[in-house]
């Protein structure tokens, strides 16, 4: 099961070609969900920027819900990690057994929870936006809801194959979804003329069709069983919910103020939200390169605190943040030169187009100097099992930088949507500063391997 196995008893777990072997298909798995997002913005966009400004603020608390048991399948791929590193192959298949159990409830809940409160949920946190923007949200919120149970499926699997290793097949599956939802856009927005409908139409194949070919290649794949069953493990659960329910209450807490945050952004006007959700998808890319490298960090961390090897766990996390800041930085200075051509793609007005370049530089400046280590670190300490220190620094530090900071400066300093963006950079930088003192004194020693007594 292991692709590791050989290394093993060998000074490294890993070796560059393994890491390469992993991290690689990330990179081009992160890059291909954010391409769906941007590919279904601008075919959007010739609808008009009312789909667009719907869109997104369903987008957003799409966001929120899908973490949920999005924090499940990180719980559970923590766990089969660990297990992996101590060459336990019958724990790592009812690991895999007890994940889906949980995110499948959990998915079936919320899917039902928001169709029957679709339009209430809206009006809760948008309050009276304008009539166009409603109603293309309520479509796309319908539809987005369908697909939640086969994204919740399909992410658990593409965890579990991460756990071992092997990112490879994720990455196949997600390249072919994204040809199934842009020929479907294609078909949908553009040939029968069904706007926003057909966008969420599409998305809903697509993640329909991820769930069925993941799920039928981890059930054919040699290296990796999964005990399938409707009994629940209490014990078992007990370990993937000690990673998964601190990561759950961070990742909701987080998207909750990026809620409140929109609900803010809404009040500027329809050209804030337009050039908020353009910034947002452009910016998405210019991450990428760091959230591979901290998902890859999940499987490398996990698989060395398993096996016991906490300096190799250190290690890999200074060589991996040292990877991402690289490839950070040549991404953005290759991004920057064309902002303005990039944004003119999405059809937007002269106003609006000027206010999404302007917040994209600012990113750019700061996603260089920052992010690795605010977002990059603290999946290896979740990895590790210091999960609680992640959760309370990451929860205050939004609730306290990023939330009142931006009402601060939007509103009080009058900078509005350049306020917003300016607190979130703060944020950044406060993790940044935790998370890299933990690692450094190695406070997070003790709490390695905790997941699994």
């Amino acid at each position: 099961m292991n692709q590791v196995a050989p290394e093993l008893d060998t000074r490294e777990l890993f070796t560059k070609k393994q890491l390469k072997k992993l991290i690689f298909p990330l990179v081009i798995e992160q890059f291909l969900a954010v391409s769906m997002g941007m590919t279904d913005t601008l075919m959007v966009a010739s609808v008009g920027e009312a789909a667009v400004s719907g869109v997104s603020i369903v987008d957003t608390i799409n966001v929120l819900l899908i973490g949920l048991f999005g924090a499940m399948a990180a719980g559970g791929s923590v766990v089969a990690a660990q297990y992996i590193g101590r060459r336990d192959d019958k724990n790592v298949s009812k690991a895999a057994g007890q994940l889906f159990l949980a995110v499948g409830g959990l998915s079936i809940v919320l899917m039902a929870v928001t169709l029957i409160f679709n339009e209430s949920l809206l009006r809760l946190i948008y309050g009276n936006i304008n009539q166009d923007v409603m109603k293309n949200a309520r479509i796309y919120f319908y539809l987005s809801s369908l697909s939640y149970p086969f994204l919740a499926f399909y992410n658990s699997a593409a965890a579990l194959f991460r756990s071992v290793g092997n990112s490879g097949i994720s990455m196949r599956v997600s390249l072919i979804a994204n040809i199934v939802n842009i020929v479907g856009n294609v078909i949908f927005i553009f040939g029968l003329q069904m706007g926003v409908a057909g966008s969420g139409i599409s998305t809903l194949i697509s993640r329909i069709f991820c769930a069925v070919i993941i799920l039928i290649l981890l059930h054919k794949h040699a290296g990796l069983s999964v005990d399938f069953t409707l009994k629940m493990d209490k014990g078992m659960l007990r370990k993937i919910l000690y990673i998964g329910v601190p990561n759950g209450v961070e990742n909701s807490i987080f998207q909750l103020g990026k809620l409140l945050l929109s609900s803010l952004i809404s009040s500027f006007g329809t050209i804030a939200i337009a050039a908020n959700a353009v910034a947002s998808t452009i910016c998405g890319l210019e991450t990428i390169p760091a959230t591979a490298i901290g998902i890859a960090m999940v499987t490398v961390v996990g698989q060395c605190v398993g096996a016991g090897e906490l300096d190799q766990a250190k290690k890999y996390m200074g060589k991996l943040l040292k990877t991402a800041y690289i490839w950070l930085i040549v991404l953005n200075l290759s991004i920057i030169p064309f902002l303005t051509l990039i944004t003119n793609l999405f059809q937007l007005s002269p106003e609006t187009s000027a206010l999404a370049v302007k917040l994209m530089l600012y990113h750019s400046i700061c996603c260089m100097l920052i992010h690795p280590l605010a977002f990059c670190l603290t999946n290896g300490l979740r990895a590790a099992g210091d999960v609680r220190f992640t959760m309370v620094v990451s929860v205050c530090s939004m609730w306290i930088c990023r939330i009142v900071l931006a009402y601060v400066l939007s509103l009080h300093f009058g900078l509005g949507l350049m306020g917003i963006w300016i607190a979130m950079t703060i944020d950044w930088l406060v993790r940044a500063i935790f998370f890299s003192n933990r690692v450094l004194r190695g406070k997070w020693r003790k709490f390695a391997g905790m997941a699994l007594r």
